[in-house]
Order: C-alpha cells, then structure tokens, then sequence
C-alpha cells in the first residue's frame, strides 16, 4: 500500500520542476509576443516614413520615381524579412503553449476535483488545439489567418503591388493606368498566396 500511494503521489522535487518549467514556458510565451509587436511596429514605422518621405518626393519633378525605386523595394525587403519571423515568432508562441497545455493537463489528474480548475480550452482536440483555443482561435486550416504575420504580409502584397505598379505605368506602358492596376494586383495576389502557403506548411507541421 505503501508504494502504490508513494507511486501515486508527485514527489516534492517533481512538482517543484514542472510549476518552474510552467513559469518558464509562460515567460518564454510573453518573449514571443513581445518580439512580434517589436517586430510589426520596426516595419510599420520604416513604411510610414518612407510614404511621408515619398509624398515630399512627389514635390520635386523627376525625384518620385527614383525615390519610390530605392525606398519601397528596401521596405518589401524588411517586410519579408519581418513576416518570416513572425510566422517563426508565431509557430513557437503555439509550441510552448502546446507544452503549457500538457502541464495543465498533469495538473488535471492530480486531483479528483482538479479538472474543474484545469479545464481544456478546447475539448475537442489534442495539446496544439488547447494551445490555440487558449488564444481563441479555432485549429485548422484557417489558424493562422489572423496572426500578426498575416497582418504585415498583407501590407507588404499591397507594398509590392504598388512597387510594380508604378513601374509598369512610368516605364512600360507609358502611363497605362489599366495594365498598371492589373499588374498591381496580380503582384499582391501573388505574393499573399506565397506567404499563406507558407505560413499554413508552417503551422500545419506543428498541428499534426
């Protein structure tokens, strides 16, 4: 009787490293966090100031095209930069949630009324789909279609549509504003749908 109860119960040593590693897991979460919005508002001020500096630009005659030539394709540059972090940022916030959950899943069968203060945010899935249920985002396909990634790639497909708009309508169509928009779009088309594909390879890896 005696060593089925020493096997049941947590030594003091155990409980100890895993409430550290819940702790740890927890701060390790927030650094993410904190790296993304770092991350997002780096961007967002580099786009901002390069568009202020393009509507001075504009002013001059014959200075908005070669600025908008060397300020916006070095923003997209950074924006693709920022966004593979962020995806990578984002994969790694889910993992050590995912480890959160499976704590909190241990903690569950400590007790017989441990399971009213340790409930699954989702019920219906493994330790990833508490993970994203912590966050209020439903596992699947669509998981990451609203991170701060998405966010940033979304302007940077229009930044890059933009880019090789005007370049279509100054130097190859001879101000053709319907092929220019055309090509606009095609080019932002083009490039959310490799970063979706990107980001849903990513989170899908960590989901099976």
């Amino acid at each position: 009787m005696e060593a089925d109860k020493h096997d049941a119960e947590p030594s003091a040593a155990l409980m100890s490293a895993i409430v550290t590693e819940h702790f740890v897991l927890q701060s390790a979460a927030g650094t993410t966090v904190s790296e993304a919005l770092g991350r997002s508002s780096l961007y967002l001020s580099a786009l901002s100031s390069s568009l202020i500096a393009l509507g001075f630009a504009a002013q001059t005659p014959g200075l908005l095209l070669p600025f908008a030539a060397a300020a916006l394709p070095t923003v997209f540059v950074l924006g693709v930069f920022t966004t593979a972090r962020l995806v990578d940022t984002g994969v790694q916030n889910v993992l050590y949630l995912s480890s959160i959950a499976r704590i909190r899943g241990y903690y569950r069968e400590l007790d017989r009324e441990a399971a009213r203060y340790f409930a699954r945010w989702d019920a219906d899935g493994g330790e990833t789909a508490d993970a994203l249920g912590s966050l209020a985002v439903k596992s699947g396909p669509l998981a990451g279609l609203f991170t701060a990634a998405s966010m940033i790639a979304i302007i940077n497909g229009v930044l890059a549509g933009v880019c090789l708009a005007l370049l279509t309508y100054y130097l190859v169509t001879d101000h053709h504003l319907a092929a220019a928009l055309a090509v606009g779009v095609a080019t932002a088309a083009a490039v959310l749908t490799v970063f979706f594909r990107y980001q849903h390879h990513r989170y899908r890896n960590i989901q099976r």
